[in-house]
């Protein structure tokens, strides 16, 4: 732990950016995980911090606010705080999302048995939802995403408050998890009608304490769009050392994947260009299609700038910002937003992840040379032989060579 604070402290300084992440050590369960994981503990990918998020409670309720269909969200609804968000982003959250996808399990709860559950079972499957498992007073159902399964269960709180009946709703990764924060919010508020979820570290609810008004709160919806822009870095330097028909043939292939793989919406690209405009549904499609372009052509030694935003100009601004982020030749980068900051997965070059291979293969050894060259300086800085901590110098290097 202490020399991974070390190497990120390091980088953080060559880059002029924090590091939140080398590799990562997210555990995974299943193929598609380990795949993802290994590729980023390969390349060594960096998750960095552009623009730090100022993340609270208020923002977290704005933002929700904002992406929940208004028609839905009854001015008499209260948020609570079940656990406060950590003031910075969770790496491993983050990458459960991407690889994982944006959708979730909804478990409703009705604290007595109600034919009204049928009724429930109904909504869901026409939101697109698929019902897992029902009986008298509780359904486990699969919902396209977190915002659609949280607009749903306000839906289904409203229509049984309206028939005398309290409805828990929550929202979680699984099925059990949505159970266990649905456990959580009944420990601490009892049986008040609501929809707990997490975000960013933190768990919170949307509760009612009496029946939803018809007086709904009025703002804009956030817009859902989620563009990338994607650009080659140095196109010229490239097409000198390879060729144009490769860069085409790298392009194309990215194209071709996304318009069928990721059922992005591309909007602008031309055959031989370097560079084009993908529409996506939401941020975590995006953000993996991303990873999975950049790797690409890095494998096949392009270097692409990606930028995703809710513009096409947010977008190709924060791709932009790619040529900040850097320590002396260009790498693959892509720069997103999280809550009101910019991050950035930044891949380092051959070299860089080589040496971090050393480093960390070889942190035992350079522990203990450093101790040992320490000690001869010390020893011989107190016994006027200064000479014995250069010796020790020589020896360690010697050391070093004959060990690789």
């Amino acid at each position: 732990m202490a020399f991974d604070g070390i190497t990120k402290s390091l980088f953080s300084r060559l880059l002029n950016k924090k590091v939140i992440s080398i590799g990562t050590k997210y555990f995974a369960t299943n193929d598609l995980e380990t795949e993802y994981v290994g590729l980023i503990n390969l390349t060594k990918t960096m998750l960095v911090e552009v623009e730090p998020a100022t993340i609270n409670s208020q923002s977290i309720f704005e933002n929700l606010e904002r992406e929940i269909d208004q028609r839905d969200l009854p001015k008499n609804r209260k948020f609570i705080e079940i656990k406060p968000a950590d003031n910075s982003i969770n790496e491993f959250a983050l990458l459960s999302n991407i690889i994982m996808g944006s959708d979730r399990y909804l478990y409703i709860e009705l604290f007595k048995p109600n034919r009204i559950i049928e009724s429930f079972a109904d909504i869901i499957t026409e939101a697109n939802g698929k019902i897992i498992e029902k009986s008298h007073s509780e359904l486990v159902s699969h919902m396209p995403s977190k915002k659609e399964a949280i607009r749903i269960a306000i839906d289904l709180i409203k229509m049984g408050m309206n028939n005398n009946c309290n409805v828990r709703g929550s929202v979680g990764m699984t099925g059990a998890a949505s159970i266990e924060r649905a456990i959580e919010m009944n420990n601490e508020i009892g049986q008040v009608s609501g929809v707990a979820f997490t975000k960013l570290g933190g768990e919170y609810g949307v509760i009612f304490e009496e029946k939803p008004t018809d007086k709904m709160v009025h703002l804009t919806p956030a817009e859902i769009d989620n563009f990338m822009y994607i650009d080659a870095k140095d196109s010229t330097g490239f097409i000198a050392k390879y060729g144009k028909d490769k860069l085409i043939e790298i392009m194309n292939d990215i194209n071709e994947y996304i318009a069928t793989e990721s059922n992005g919406k591309i909007e602008g690209y031309r055959i031989g260009g370097d560079d084009l405009i993908i529409n996506f549904a939401n941020k975590e499609i995006a953000l993996k299609t991303a990873l999975d372009c950049a790797w690409y052509a890095l494998n096949n030694n392009l270097n692409l700038r990606i930028g995703i935003g809710k513009s096409r100009r947010e977008a190709g601004e924060n791709a932009h910002l790619t040529d900040s982020i850097k320590i002396h030749d260009d790498t693959p980068v892509i720069v997103f937003d999280i809550a009101n900051g910019k991050y950035a997965y930044y891949i380092p070059t051959p070299f860089t992840r080589s040496a971090l291979e050393f480093l960390e293969n070889k942190k035992l050894m350079i522990a203990g040379v450093f101790i040992f060259v320490f000690l001869a300086t010390l020893i011989g800085w107190n016994t006027q032989n200064i000479w014995i901590g250069f010796a020790a110098m020589i020896i360690a290097v010697l050391f070093a060579s004959i060990t690789n």
